[in-house]
């Protein structure tokens, strides 16, 4: 019995290599089977391979939903004939090599000899074909990887910090400047009209146009100009001269107004409030004069011994800022109307400084902000509180002189002018006063500075006989548009005739 009992295992195990005909069809016969019906039933001819199956449908002892089963088609290959799968074949295979784009038209002279040899476009050969480039890494970026998959474009507020040019982006001739500290010799006007006085005469830049005006000149040639100062609407030009006089100019008309005298020195600095217009002698005087009457002369001030070499009054028109180069620093009222005489009495007076004080600043988003600058060997920019009559900050600039101040709104930034041994224009962060950017080119020191209407450029003039533009407040696009219609047109101040 044994041995039938092995026999038997044998014919098992050799009923292995026989065909098994309770199997699942092979592919190539579902394959056929599905070519075969589709022409009869393209709907049912996907379930034929179901029925033959014996796979239970659900799995014992599990409640699981089964998911019909779908009979898919083989990966697509595209039907290409030889000549293409070589043409393809060569073009993979030069891909590392470099091909010259410089001459013109490569690309239709290939395209016509493929369709004349071949028969067809060298193009539709390849396997793959990505169109389109890749946008350019924005100014600053490093790795032009940032952006290769990036279609976007970066929005202006999320650019980075502007970019300020350590060069000037215009150079004026200034010959026969006077090189003279104390003087102010340089204005820019509303209108942007950028006035320079050269020695005894004045000349005017349309910084728009980019004429040149004359506009006077001195009637003896030993006097010279002392000091400019453009009315707010920039109509009128207010000049100081070497033989104590202060003359008034129409620009539009080219006309003399009116010269008044009072001084006994030369006037080297001029400031204007709306139809006051104050002026500082070498005698240590300042004078207000009523442009709108015959009497100009309405008020002095004399606390100052020597003479008044800075001179501002503030944006707000409440008080007036004067230097000396006795190394004071005073803060005046507004002259009250009709009250005439001698006034001597300041809100606040200082006398930190070591040297002149030329450089004179009001905040003009913080009205009661003062800063100025010493002359000589002082080095120190000091901001002032007027109200409260402290020193909020002191910096040392390491330079000999600080000929001028400017605030920049554009991004609340102080600029100051400098001589000895730098001859540059330095950019301060306010109120850190931090370094931003430092403005060389000059080779003589630099005697003053101002800005233009829109606060987005800085003129230099210097010793060496030129004046510089610094393009480095540009405001961004947006806030400058936003800015603009912010802004409200301002009235004329000077209504009444000047006498």
């Amino acid at each position: 019995m044994a041995q039938f009992g092995f026999e038997n295992d044998i014919h098992s195990i050799l009923k292995l290599d026989m065909p098994i005909t309770n199997a699942p069809m092979a592919r190539w016969q579902r394959k056929a089977s599905s070519s075969a019906l589709s022409s009869l039933s393209p709907v049912k001819s996907a379930n034929v391979s179901q029925n033959s199956s014996k796979t239970p449908s659900k799995t014992p002892g599990k409640n699981i939903k089964q998911t019909p089963s779908k009979v898919r088609g083989d990966r697509f290959i595209p039907q290409r004939n030889g000549k293409q799968m070589d043409v393809a074949s060569f073009l993979l295979s030069k891909k590392n090599e470099q091909t010259d784009t410089s001459a013109t038209g490569t690309s239709e002279i290939q395209k016509a000899w493929s369709v004349s040899l071949n028969g067809y476009n060298i193009e539709d050969a390849k396997i793959l074909h990505l169109g389109g480039k890749p946008l350019n890494a924005p100014e600053g970026y490093q790795n032009n990887l940032k952006v290769l998959y990036s279609q976007g474009t970066t929005p202006a507020s999320m650019k980075k910090t502007r970019y300020i040019s350590s060069t000037p982006d215009r150079i004026l001739d200034a010959p026969d400047l006077r090189n003279d500290f104390y003087l102010n010799l340089l204005d820019w006007s509303s209108q942007n009209l950028l006035a320079v006085a050269l020695h005894n005469s004045v000349y005017l830049w349309d910084a728009t146009q980019g004429d040149i005006i004359f506009l006077m000149k001195m009637e003896r040639d030993e006097d010279y100009i002392c000091s400019l100062s453009w009315t707010k609407e920039g109509s009128y030009l207010a000049v100081g001269t070497s033989d104590c006089q202060v003359q008034l100019w129409d620009v539009d008309n080219q006309k003399r107004l009116r010269s008044m005298a009072s001084h006994t020195a030369r006037v080297g600095s001029l400031s204007w409030n709306e139809h006051v217009l104050s002026s500082g002698s070498r005698s240590g005087h300042i004078h207000h004069h009523d442009v709108r009457v015959a009497e100009h002369h309405i008020a002095t001030l004399s606390t100052h011994s020597q003479e008044v070499c800075g001179l501002k009054w503030s944006p707000d028109g409440r008080y007036l800022a004067s230097g000396g180069n006795d190394n004071l620093l005073c803060v005046w009222p507004r002259p009250q109307e009709g009250s005439g005489g001698n006034e001597s009495q300041t809100v606040q007076c200082w006398s930190e400084h070591q040297g002149a004080i030329k450089a004179l600043a009001w905040c003009p988003w913080q009205s009661s902000i003062l800063a100025s600058g010493g002359g000589t060997s002082d080095r120190h920019i000091r901001i002032w509180n007027v109200n409260s009559g402290s020193c909020i900050s002191s910096l040392d600039t390491q330079s000999q002189v600080i000929s001028s101040l400017a605030f920049a709104p554009n991004y609340k930034e102080l600029v100051s002018a400098h001589g000895y041994a730098h001859n540059n224009v330095v950019i301060w962060k306010y109120p850190s006063l931090t370094r931003v950017a430092e403005l060389s080119g000059h080779e003589d020191r630099v005697l003053s500075l101002t800005m233009s209407p829109d606060c987005s450029t800085v003129a230099t003039v210097a010793g060496d006989e030129t004046i510089r533009l610094w393009k480095s407040f540009e405001v961004d696009p947006v806030k400058k548009k936003a800015k603009e219609r912010m802004a409200k047109p301002t009235s004329g101040v000077i209504h009444q005739t000047i006498r």
